[in-house]
């Protein structure tokens, strides 16, 4: 697990070069075809990426985005009116049952369909009209970590052909900052020690990394079998925030732009009932950098907001995951687990 969150920045950096050429030529369908409505189908963390394609897509594009209920189709074999629709279905190894039998109907529907895969060779693949490949390699563990990112990379090339205003050029900075955040490695490490014994966790996000808290979250249920629940500020604070008391880890998301004041809010009152609060930002958030909570905030050491035509924080996604990766492989190292080998987990998941 380790080894695969450290090829990371190379894999993204592949994916963007080899899939950029498709992204061209669906930009130009997409243009003379306006798209009006899109349905992203996925599992597991390949769901959690989805959640952050949706917010890209509506955010920079402003299309409708829906996530797909694959039950609706393989339980209920319910018939969805989809013919001018975009249908995109995620799965790291393409063989996801479900997810496959979704897009098979979508397509029958006449639907547009578009697979994001990390396997030329899968059902996925040869069922899409079009296939984002996640030039990540072999992936051997079973905790997915640069499947995730590449595939979080494809949505930034999909929401481009759908006419979002990204350029290749900023799209070519993540892998470098993706490597920037490795540099947090040791950090990570010396901080799990101090979470050994944790056996239950909240992962907060809002918005674009929103996705990432339940990817932390279930990167922290996989490998280190710690009860963690995952929630956006707003969702946390309707409600659940009673189940916390002094001392319950929270882990935050924490990027500069409109997210950080629904989450410095949270954050006071996290303080007020004297919870443990976990950081993660980077150094554009001088605000959140600066404060004073134990153990105190993980900040990549570069800024990465953007200014202008897109939200500050759209190209924090990739990089904010790395620390939460790095730390979900170290605390079960700490906890004598391997995280290579969850318990009854396989790496290919079939079910309807």
């Amino acid at each position: 697990m380790r080894d695969e969150i450290c090829q990371q920045p190379a894999a993204i950096e592949r994916t963007l070069k080899s899939e950029w050429e498709r992204a061209e030529r669906l930009h130009k369908r997409f243009a003379a075809h306006p798209v009006s409505l899109v349905v992203l189908a996925a599992r597991g963390t390949s769901d959690n990426a989805a959640q952050f394609g949706r917010y890209l897509l509506e955010v920079t594009t402003g299309i409708p985005v829906s996530l797909a209920a694959p039950s609706v189709f393989t339980l209920y074999n319910s018939d969805l009116h989809l013919k001018d629709a975009v249908v995109v279905a995620i799965s790291q190894s393409g063989e996801s049952t479900d997810t496959n039998l979704v897009l098979e109907r979508a397509k029958a529907a006449g639907a547009f369909t578009i697979g994001i895969t990390n396997e030329s060779g899968s059902t996925l693949a040869q069922i899409a009209e079009q296939t984002f490949l996640v030039r990540a390699g072999k992936e051997r563990s079973v905790a997915a970590t640069k499947t995730y990112t590449g595939q979080l990379m494809c949505f930034y090339l999909l929401a481009y052909a759908l006419g979002a205003a990204l350029k290749r050029d900023d799209l070519e900075r993540i892998p470098d900052w993706a490597d920037t955040a490795l540099k947090l490695e040791s950090a990570v490490r010396a901080r799990a020690e101090r979470y050994c014994f944790m056996r239950h966790a909240v992962c907060v996000g809002r918005g674009l990394n929103y996705s990432n808290s339940f990817e932390f979250a279930l990167k922290l249920m996989e490998t280190c079998y710690v009860v963690a629940e995952r929630f956006s500020s707003a969702d946390l604070l309707h409600g659940p925030i009673a189940m916390l008391e002094a001392g319950f880890p929270a882990f935050l998301f924490c990027p500069p732009g409109v997210t950080w004041k629904p989450m410095c809010e949270l954050l006071g009152k996290l303080r007020s009932i004297r919870a443990e609060t976990f950081i993660i930002t980077d150094r554009s958030n001088r605000e959140a950098i600066a404060a004073k909570d134990a153990p105190g905030p993980l900040a990549i050491p570069v800024s990465l907001a953007t200014k202008g035509r897109l939200p500050e924080e759209i190209y924090t996604p990739i990089p904010y995951v790395i620390p939460a990766q790095l730390f979900a492989a170290s605390l079960a190292e700490v906890k004598g687990l391997d995280p290579d080998r969850p318990r009854t987990l396989s790496k290919v998941t079939q079910n309807l």
